[in-house]
């Protein structure tokens, strides 16, 4: 165990207390009152139609795949620098997956080369707003409204980050949110899907509850419910969205300190660019939410020789995605272009640690250790 772990998910002090409550209320299966309270609060922040929790952000994504009636044959455009789920939630409804590469400056889609991959068969896009920093957000919408296809931001990273002060989340048609253990706000696994289009709402909501038109019978909008349209249990249990209602309530606070965290590494961190180490790049419409820290190291040798040497100095630092392009699965079945970028940063990207606790001792030692090991060095491959 490394002595400065990689993640330590945060408690707030309340998650237990409310979901004793929810207990003590006998209300245990999902969308109780934790959850309306949850899903009230991402409605009125987002500015979204509709919000409607999950048991994670894969199962928001796979609801948004069931909304956009995706088929067999059908293409959708994504990075290939991203996590296995923004896959295959499209390939499990038969879809075929065309990757793009990432921008050069930031691991995110290269919105410059969206255009050229698109076909008559192109169905959605489906940003990856990478280490919640925002995707240019007005060219990809301008390519979806001229080519008459759809946009599902992949927002697991990005809860309260922005694009031009627009809320990530309310611009794309869907939207989808993870409250992993990993992330700023966590439920252990969790997540959400944002509707922006009023032709989802009612859909969405029977997709979520097995297919059935349950919420509108609960809401006495009907007599009764039953089996209408395809869905599946999407929804979290109570207990999940009370632990949840816990983080939200203190928001605010958690964002500022990870903040405050990531500047610390920005700065302390500043003479690596000495040695040709890329640091984070947010564009000027983007807002920074803490999530990550990362750097782009000059080669995979090097970026493997420092991981050694830190997890060697008891500091548990990680690489990150792996192409999917490249990956076991998709290898035989891709015949697009070589995305370099995508390959660049699943060689050369490092994350270092980073939660809520980690305090500022600790942080120092973690800066100074990069550092020793780019000033010692006698080769860097």
């Amino acid at each position: 165990m490394s002595q400065i772990g990689f993640n330590v998910p945060f408690l707030t002090g309340k998650e237990t207390g409310y979901i004793a409550e929810a207990a003590k209320n006998l209300k245990l299966s999902g969308n109780g009152p934790f959850s309306k309270k949850c899903q009230s609060f991402f409605e009125a922040k987002i500015e979204c139609k509709k919000a409607l929790l999950t048991s994670s952000c894969t199962d928001a994504l796979e609801m948004c795949a069931i909304l956009l009636d995706i088929q067999p044959g059908d293409e959708v455009i994504m990075p290939s620098y991203t996590f296995v789920s923004t896959a295959n939630a499209f390939v499990l409804r038969g879809a075929t997956i065309v990757f793009c590469d990432s921008r050069a400056d930031h691991p995110g889609i290269d919105e410059s080369k969206i255009e050229e991959l698109i076909t008559p068969k192109t169905r959605a896009i489906v940003p990856v707003h990478y280490a919640g920093v925002a995707c240019d957000m007005d060219v990809i919408m301008d390519i979806a409204n001229r080519y008459n296809i759809f946009v599902v931001e992949d927002a697991a990273q990005a809860i309260d980050s922005y694009y031009k002060n627009q809320s990530l989340g309310s611009i794309g048609h869907l939207c989808t949110f993870s409250f992993h253990e990993t992330k700023n706000i966590i439920s252990g696994e969790g997540g959400l899907l944002s509707v922006n289009e009023e032709k989802f709402i009612e859909r969405s909501e029977i997709i979520w509850e097995k297919g059935t038109n349950r919420s509108a019978f609960w809401r006495g909008e009907v007599d009764k419910y039953g089996w209408v349209d395809i869905g599946s249990s999407f929804l979290p249990s109570e207990l999940t969205a009370a632990f949840l209602w816990a983080q939200l309530e203190s928001m605010n606070e958690i964002q500022n300190n990870r903040i405050n965290i990531w500047n610390r590494y920005y700065e302390g961190l500043q003479e690596l660019r000495a040695f040709g180490v890329n640091l984070p790049y947010i564009p000027s419409y983007a807002t920074n939410n803490g999530h990550m820290f990362y750097f782009v190291c000059n080669t995979g040798t090097e970026r493997n020789q420092l991981l050694q040497y830190l997890k060697s100095n008891e500091i548990g630092a990680v690489f990150h995605y792996l192409s999917l392009h490249k990956s076991p699965y998709f290898e035989g079945l891709y015949s697009g272009n070589e995305l370099i970028n995508s390959d660049k940063y699943t060689e050369r990207l490092i994350r270092l640690p980073f939660y809520y606790n980690l305090d500022t001792y600790d942080q120092t030692k973690v800066i100074d250790t990069v550092i020793n090991f780019y000033r010692n060095s006698i080769e860097r491959i």
